[in-house]
């Protein structure tokens, strides 16, 4: 039996830079993976097929053949021309419409767990990789198996970038509603061509930061998310648990991805643990202490 555990992301840049005919969109992003994770086992069997248990998530959520994990063993089998006999257990913990990652980090976590139960040489990393973008776009992240990585195009082309140490903890705090990426892009106004052009610097220079330990001093001025843009107005309990982890005394709080998680960053564990006490209070919202990873 292989066991994974499929971590969980947050975003500590997000630009968007133009919109795609495909219908995609061109970002500049800091992919941060972080400690809360789900759970996934896979077993070969006797009988033939594909066989997906998932244990948690929310009520309502897909059944399992709609389930990307599913989806992302068919085409691993498809492409490599394997006869499927398998069972792959799914235990969910990161929050879904969260903006954490969370089936991406699971598709990925597929892919691999059944490379590794089918023994595939190390030839096969490329079939993979392209297996992953064709599921989504931050399917690729997770499987590099890096802590960081600056992510261009539709967020695919990814360079590994390693921080200093001396990073901050965590407070993510799940607001308790799910925000949906299509509502949230097709609600997007992109920025002016200087004001892209100033926050790439802006990516850059956050880039920078990491890989020098400059968050050893408390300088989070780089970190942006343009997705707030159009989330925060609309989607009150997001907004205001943004503000909440500021109040608080979080150094600097972010939503990540398209949401509707926001996660707050302090450089003392003890000041982060008093904040997520605090958080877990306040009814609705799921709340977890962690750190970069």
């Amino acid at each position: 039996m292989i066991k994974l555990k499929a971590f969980a992301k947050i975003n500590l840049f997000l630009e968007v830079t133009r919109r795609r005919a495909d219908g995609y969109h061109d970002l500049a992003t800091l992919f941060a993976r972080i400690g809360v994770h789900d759970r996934l086992s896979f077993k070969r069997t006797a009988a033939p097929g594909i066989k997906l248990l998932v244990e948690g998530g929310p009520r309502g959520l897909c059944g399992p053949r709609d389930n990307i994990v599913y989806k992302a063993a068919v085409e691993f089998f498809k492409v490599f021309g394997i006869s499927p006999a398998v069972e792959i257990k799914l235990k969910k913990n990161i929050p879904v419409g969260a903006g954490l990652g969370g089936g991406s980090s699971d598709a990925a976590a597929a892919l691999l767990g059944l490379a590794r139960l089918y023994k595939l040489p190390r030839a096969a990393a490329g079939r993979l990789m392209k297996i992953a973008a064709a599921l989504g776009s931050d399917v690729p992240f997770f499987m590099l198996g890096a802590g960081m990585a600056e992510g261009t195009g539709r967020g695919e082309k990814l360079k590994v970038l390693k921080p200093a140490a001396g990073l901050p903890h965590i407070v993510l705090v799940y607001p308790g509603s799910p925000v949906y990426t299509k509502e949230v892009y097709g609600s997007l106004k992109l920025g002016g061509a200087s004001e892209i052009h100033s926050r790439l610097l802006d990516f850059r220079r956050l880039s920078g930061l990491l890989k020098k330990g400059g968050f050893k001093s408390g300088h989070y001025a780089p970190l942006f998310n343009r997705l707030e843009d159009p989330v925060l107005p609309k989607h009150r309990a997001v907004r205001l648990a943004r503000e909440k982890l500021l109040k608080l005394g979080a150094e600097a709080a972010l939503m990540s991805g398209s949401g509707a998680s926001v996660f707050g960053l302090c450089r003392s564990r003890a000041k982060a643990a008093r904040i997520a006490a605090e958080m877990k209070c306040i009814r609705g919202y799921t709340v977890f202490l962690t750190k970069f990873c």
